[in-house]
Order: structure tokens, then C-alpha cells, then sequence
């Protein structure tokens, strides 16, 4: 199923509703502060627009912070449990929050009025120029251009699948969309549509698919509980993994390698398995190689570099940058102290969120944030916030 939306913003209304949102979104007495009590602003002054922002959460708001000294320039509180993503430009942040997706605008911080509505809202994928929400509850797949966000809400294709499910799907160059399959209940696949959301191809050899990530020449590997599968030149191929039960369920691509950086789960019946091996899967080849990390990580702990390394935030404090190629890990670089994942997924554990050549961690346990230069391992700066961040993100092209 299609359908399309046209944008409906008109600027004194999307005025009206952001000082409306920002006061009802909120179950907290901070959400009456003025922009004059918020950090950062002087009395009487509009906010300033901050260049390269980023944005963490933390339990009852959001930080917006200064992408170069890491300063808070707006504490803007907003309740619940709330994710963020880059949304494919250089002003804006997605948000999922209870009721859906919500776009943020970082440079300026301040929530906007465009809204995606609808329940669990779960993955946000970027490529080819194209920003893809999928919507758990419903199993809806919305793709828009990011670059419309300027004018305010953007014209919009959907599709739905045949049932709502946790889900992820990314839009190619040609206009065809790479989408899972799965039920409440049992996710089995991904299928293959046209530019006219008609079928290609699909396969249900993948059972618990999860994660999405896209390689050099547009080569899509999602993950399954037993390896992944490919999606390359038209053809779907599975990569079984090493071991019976292998779940492969977050990854991070780049389109200056072939390779995929994956993460690796093999204790089927673990409350909470702490892996210490990552996978490597090489989507011209087909075939996947385990390294051994020596420490555990967590879903937060994958990216990539500006050359198509690997990086991953290991317990043990460390970037480890992973030589993708060769298939070991080339340096460490310590960033924090050693930590332990908690239990609940919603809780606060370090994450790494990499733009260009600094990667940028956070440390629930100290409330810091710390920005580190790739390549030398220089650490340019470093904050400790109010209250403990949890997801980080921002602007992203």
C-alpha cells in the first residue's frame, strides 16, 4: 500500500504549536521555565543557532549540546523514554517518543510540529538522500527527503506492511525499499520492492531478522538469529552463522567498505549474554569472520569511521578500531573507565556517536561526555552535565 502526504506548515501556526508542545509534552515543573531561564541564553535573547549540535537524552529531557566545546546550550524537558537519530540534514534530530516520531530542531533548539504519529515508533534509517522511519505498531514505513524539513512537514511515500512488527527498512537509489517481514509475534524475513512498491524478491530464511545496515555499492545486510541476510544486485543471499545459533541483531556500514561491522550473540538461552566477539561480514564474498575483542560491548557500543574503520566501545573503557580488512583490531583508545551493561535495555550504559573524525562518548556514571579525535586518539573535550545521559546523537548528512 502507497500513499502520499503534502506538507501543511504554515509559520505563525508551527510558532503557536512548538510553545505549545514545549509546555505539554512534559509532566515536570521545569517544562515552565522561559528561554531565558534555559542554559546558555542571556535574558530577553532568542536562543542562538549552534553549528554541528548533538543531543543526549536523559531521564525527563534532552541536552542540546555545542558539537565543538560540548557545552549544554538548552536543557528542553520532555517525558518518558525517549530515543534520538540524525535525520539525514544539518539541523535536525528525530525523536521517538510515545507517541511517535517527532522532528527536532537541534540547530535551533526547539521542538518543531512535525510529528509522524503512531505506536512504537522503532528504527530510523538514512541513505541515497532519503530519510525511512518505521513504525512497530503499525507497520508503517514512511520515507521522506530530510532536506524538506526547512519548509516544515515533508511529502511523504508509505507503505505498510502486511503486519504490524518490530521492523527496519531503507530506501535505495533506485527507489526500491529493502523492508522485514514478521508478525507480533515471529519476524522471518525481508522483501524487495520496486520504485511502484511491487514486489521483487523476498526471503523467510531469517529467523528474528533485526538491524539494518548498508555496505559499499548499496549492499543491504540485516541481521537474523542464525547469521544475516544480503540483499545485493537484485539477489537476496544468507550468511549462516559459525555457530547453530548465532543472532547477529545490530550492525554499522559504510560506504567506503564491503564490510559490515556486526554485532555476535551465541547463549540462546542467556538472560542478558554479554558478547566479546563482533562479526565481520563481507558482502562481496558472503562470508562472515568472528573476532575475539577481549571485552564485552553493548547495541550503543557500534560505528564506524570517516575511512571505513570499525569502532567499538568496549566495557572495558576503550574505542577499540577494528582494521575491518585484515580483521583485527589495529589500536585501542581509552576514553572512560570500566563499566558493566545493565540489565534493562532502557537504561543508561556508555554510547559512541561518530561524526566525521571524532567519535563522542558518553559516561552515564560520571554524567560526562567526552569528544575524541579518531585518528590520534586526542581527547578535544570534555563536560560533565546535570543529570546522567542516556541515547546520544545529531546532525548528520
Amino acid at each position: 500500500m502507497i500513499t502520499t502526504a503534502r506538507p501543511r506548515a504554515v509559520a505563525a501556526v508551527a510558532l503557536l504549536m512548538a510553545a505549545s508542545l514545549a509546555l505539554t509534552a512534559c509532566g515536570t515543573d521545569t517544562a515552565d521555565r522561559s528561554d531565558a531561564e534555559q542554559p546558555g541564553n542571556k535574558p530577553g535573547a532568542a536562543p542562538r543557532p549552534v553549528a554541528n549540535p548533538l543531543v543526549t537524552t536523559y531521564e525527563g529531557g534532552l541536552y542540546v549540546l555545542d558539537g565543538r566545546t560540548l557545552e549544554v546550550v538548552k536543557d528542553i524537558p520532555l517525558s518518558g523514554f525517549n530515543r534520538v537519530n540524525p535525520v539525514g540534514d544539518d539541523r535536525h534530530v528525530m525523536l521517538s517518543t510515545a507517541e511517535g516520531f517527532r522532528v527536532m530542531d537541534a540547530v535551533n533548539q526547539r521542538l518543531t510540529d512535525i510529528e509522524f504519529k503512531g505506536a512504537k515508533p522503532g528504527h530510523v534509517v538514512r541513505h541515497a538522500g532519503r530519510t525511512v522511519l518505521f513504525t512497530d505498531g503499525t507497520g508503517e514505513v514512511t520515507v521522506f527527503d530530510p532536506r524538506d524539513l526547512a519548509e516544515g512537514k515533508p511529502v511523504t511515500t508509505t507503505y505498510t506492511s502486511a503486519a504490524p512488527h518490530h521492523g527496519v527498512a531503507v530506501e535505495l537509489e533506485n527507489g526500491h525499499l529493502v523492508s522485514t517481514l514478521g508478525t507480533e509475534e515471529k519476524r522471518t524475513g525481508i522483501v524487495v520492492l520496486d520504485e511502484n512498491r511491487k514486489e521483487v524478491t523476498r526471503n523467510e530464511e531469517c529467523a528474528g531478522v533485526h538491524g539494518e545496515a548498508t555496505a559499499k555499492d548499496e549492499a543491504v545486510v540485516v541481521g537474523c538469529e542464525d547469521g544475516v541476510l544480503i540483499y545485493r544486485k537484485g539477489a537476496i543471499t544468507k550468511v549462516k552463522s559459525p555457530t547453530a545459533y548465532g543472532r547477529i541483531g545490530n550492525q554499522a556500514g559504510s560506504d567506503e567498505s564491503p564490510i559490515v561491522l556486526g554485532d555476535f550473540k551465541k547463549d540462546k538461552d542467556a538472560e542478558l549474554e554479554r558478547p566479546q566477539q563482533i562479526s565481520l561480514i563481507n558482502t562481496t564474498t558472503g562470508k562472515m569472520d568472528l573476532l575475539d575483542l577481549g571485552t564485552s560491548y553493548t547495541f550503543r557500543s557500534l560505528a564506524r569511521g570517516p575511512h571505513g574503520e570499525g569502532l567499538v566501545l568496549g566495557t572495558d573503557g576503550k574505542i577499540h578500531v577494528i582494521d575491518t580488512e585484515a580483521g583485527k583490531v589495529a589500536r585501542t583508545i581509552p576514553v572512560i573507565g570500566a563499566w558493566q551493561e545493565p540489565l534493562e535495555w532502557q537504561q543508561p550504559r556508555p554510547a559512541l556517536f561518530v561524526r566525521e573524525h571524532t567519535a563522542y562518548v558518553t559516561d552515564p556514571a560520571t554524567k560526562k561526555i567526552h569528544a575524541i579525535d579518531i585518528e590520534t586518539g586526542k581527547q578535544l573535550a570534555s563536560v560533565t552535565l546535570p543529570m546522567a545521559p542516556n541515547e546520544l546523537s545529531g546532525v548528520k548528512h
